[in-house]
């Protein structure tokens, strides 16, 4: 029997406020921000350090709840799958990104540039939701099932 994937993402923002997008061929070489599974035993904060180290290098803090979402059908990824998603919203005080050989390309881009990336569906709804708010400090958790 198939289970749904857990997995953490996090919506990094630099000292210059932008935040970090990724491009990745297992996600139709569209911009997603990064993350990746949980593993057995894994606390999510430990997670998400983990997954954001492994595919940037970053190291991040003032770790913060953002959504919980849900993706039942694999949208925008290479293979059929069930995923809950749970994103937070973080901070780096590095702008220095390694990538790992799953990510194609990064940029750190303000909330008002959007329109320029192509971005994987959740994540362009995601961040338009950021986005309308007042401040990206002062985020609220948004709920998507």
């Amino acid at each position: 029997m198939k289970q749904p994937a857990l997995a953490v993402g996090a919506v990094i923002f630099n000292p210059e406020d932008k935040i970090l997008l990724l491009r990745q061929q297992k996600w139709n070489d569209e911009y997603v921000i990064p993350g990746g599974h949980v593993e057995w035993g894994e606390r999510l904060e430990d997670a998400l350090r983990r997954e954001i180290s492994e595919e940037t290098g970053l190291e991040i803090y003032d770790i913060k709840l953002l959504a919980l979402k849900e993706n039942v059908s694999g949208l925008g990824y290479h293979e059929k799958k069930h995923f809950i998603l749970l994103d937070y919203v973080c901070r780096t005080d590095s702008f220095t990104v390694t990538l790992d050989e799953e990510t194609q390309a990064y940029a750190w881009v303000g909330l008002d540039e959007l329109d320029n990336y192509k971005l994987n569906q959740f994540t362009r709804s995601l961040l338009l939701e950021m986005k309308d708010r007042e401040s990206p400090k002062r985020v609220e958790i948004l709920y998507d099932y």
